[in-house]
């Protein structure tokens, strides 16, 4: 057996500081010693792994509300972890902090990251403040739609979606990575076929059908 604090016996093996959560005692052969989990990781009595420390997120620390003193670098505020842009207006990006070194990475298109769950949720879910940049626009005013992302025939969010322009069935728009957006058009001869989100004969896309019998028309 083993005693740790206030003479309190207690089996060999894990045990949480009472107030600090990322500390904790390993009680081996009768002698406590007191352990630290790797800063940015918190310990877990739950956990049946053998290491029990783990992310913030995944541990309720209860009352043990402090913690060690960070170790920081340029984009980590503790030297592992999941941490938000220091821009607060960039949301959909953020750092994997593994020892001290960050690996950059972005959420799915429309979503943001939300860092008291370490994951990329809708915007009304994260709730975050700030996030609204200037929305690009194409040369003809086209701004990628951010509120309905497109999905392919798996429910995956198509990294660069298409659009047909509202009025001209030659052309249309693509938004690079959901949010760039390009001007395109058809070659002549042909519409854009929002179906097969590809160019097309003007016989196979319904409503374009007659585009340059029309367009020839206002010629003359």
């Amino acid at each position: 057996m083993c005693f740790v604090l206030l003479f309190v016996y207690i089996f060999e093996g894990e045990y949480p500081d009472d107030v600090q959560c990322d500390k904790y005692y390993q009680c081996n052969d009768g002698v406590a010693k007191e352990k630290l989990c790797p800063d940015g990781l918190v310990f877990d009595p739950l956990n049946r792994h053998i290491n029990k420390c783990d992310q913030p997120f995944n541990v309720d620390c209860g009352d043990r509300t402090e913690l060690q003193e960070p170790k920081s670098s340029k984009f980590c505020p503790r030297k592992n972890g999941f941490f938000a842009h220091p821009d607060s207006s960039v949301c959909d990006i953020f750092y994997n902090c593994i020892d001290g070194d960050a690996l950059e990475m972005k959420c799915t298109v429309g979503l943001h990251f939300d860092e008291f769950g370490g994951t990329c949720v809708w915007p009304d879910t994260a709730k975050r403040e700030g996030c609204e940049a200037p929305q690009k626009k194409s040369p003809t005013g086209f701004v990628c739609p951010k509120d309905r992302p497109k999905n392919d025939d798996k429910g995956q969010v198509v990294t660069h979606p298409k659009f047909p322009h509202p009025t001209d069935c030659q052309k249309f728009h693509v938004c690079l990575n959901g949010e760039d957006p390009r001007d395109l058009a058809c070659q002549l001869g042909e519409v854009y076929n929002e179906e097969t989100e590809m160019c097309d004969a003007p016989e196979n896309v319904p409503g374009c059908e007659d585009w340059y019998k029309d367009s020839d028309d206002k010629k003359e």
